[in-house]
């Protein structure tokens, strides 16, 4: 993502469920550039500079965002399914919600990278499939929306209260260590 001058920094693994806002604007950032690469592209021949926003857009959703998903499925979501008090049965049901949208997401990510792919590689989409990817880039710019604001405004306030200094530096010790990075404490 660029950096934007008196923007707030980024947090740090030492605050994991910062750390996971912070991807969730990077999901609407690069998602943003691929719906709007094919909007103004509609399948055609790429601009240098559309070639590259595209080429970074899918690369992001290929690498980075599946650590985002594992952050959540592997640690976060475990970590309040182990907490079994009564009062968040409503929650799990929301973080169950949550997975499904994951998968839907997976799936139609694959689609869209298959298909951007084939448009780096070939300079052209077929009508079909350019109407294909813009569809992709619809559904998927709706499903973020619905889900973000569902861990934002539901899961990770709840998660935040729950965390102790030991508990919060152990989630992102494993957020940490999913990315092959050493601890910087």
């Amino acid at each position: 993502m660029p950096v934007v001058m008196g923007a707030r920094p980024e947090r740090s693994f030492s605050d994991p469920i910062g750390l996971l806002m912070d991807c969730h604007r990077r999901i609407e950032h690069f998602l943003s550039v691929l719906t709007q690469v094919s909007k103004d592209a509609r399948g055609g021949p790429l601009t240098d500079p559309q070639r590259s926003a595209l080429d970074n857009a899918l690369r992001y959703f290929r690498e980075a965002a599946p650590k985002h998903t594992a952050d959540e499925e592997e640690t976060l979501f475990p970590f309040l399914r182990g907490i079994g008090r009564p009062e968040f049965e409503s929650l799990l049901g929301k973080i169950d919600s949550l997975e499904t949208d994951h998968s839907r997401a997976e799936k139609a990510h694959g689609e869209m990278d298959r298909l951007g792919q084939a448009w780096l590689a070939d300079g052209l989409l077929s009508q079909e499939e350019s109407a294909h990817l813009a569809a992709l880039g619809a559904e998927l710019t709706e499903l973020y929306r619905g889900h973000i604001a569902l861990e934002e405004g539901e899961v990770f306030p709840v998660a935040a209260g729950l965390l102790d200094t030991g508990r919060r530096e152990a989630l992102g010790a494993e957020m940490e260590a999913r990315r092959g990075l050493r601890r910087s404490r």
